[in-house]
């Protein structure tokens, strides 16, 4: 009996100890970024409190493209200039996170 039992164990512990260690490669070097994008401007974010409200307003090279608006009770919105004229557009587009609750035992 406790014969088997060891030639069990052996047995299932043969695959573990077959397995060889990967050989690994050193990652080689990014690319170069493509000619035009090295000059990226990260966008100047300016914030500010009117009234109750908490306003951010972003910009590149000094042009005001949106505005994040923060009410004190919760859900911020905001105010995007799509055309590039100035005309701010109220964008409510972001998705809702809906999580699934199902019962999964009750006793």
């Amino acid at each position: 009996m406790r014969r088997t039992l060891i030639a069990l164990l052996l047995a299932a512990s043969m695959p573990a100890l077959a397995q060889q260690a990967p050989k690994l490669e050193p990652i080689p070097e990014p690319p170069p970024p493509p000619p035009g994008m090295t000059d990226i401007e990260e966008p100047q974010v300016t914030i500010v409190k009117r009234g109750e409200d908490t306003v951010s307003e972003y910009r590149i090279h000094g042009k005001l493209y949106m505005v994040k608006v923060t009410p004190p009770h919760g859900v911020p919105y905001y105010l995007i200039d799509r055309e590039g004229t100035g005309q701010m557009v109220r964008d409510d587009s972001a998705p809702t996170l809906s999580v699934p609750m199902w019962v999964i035992k009750s006793w």
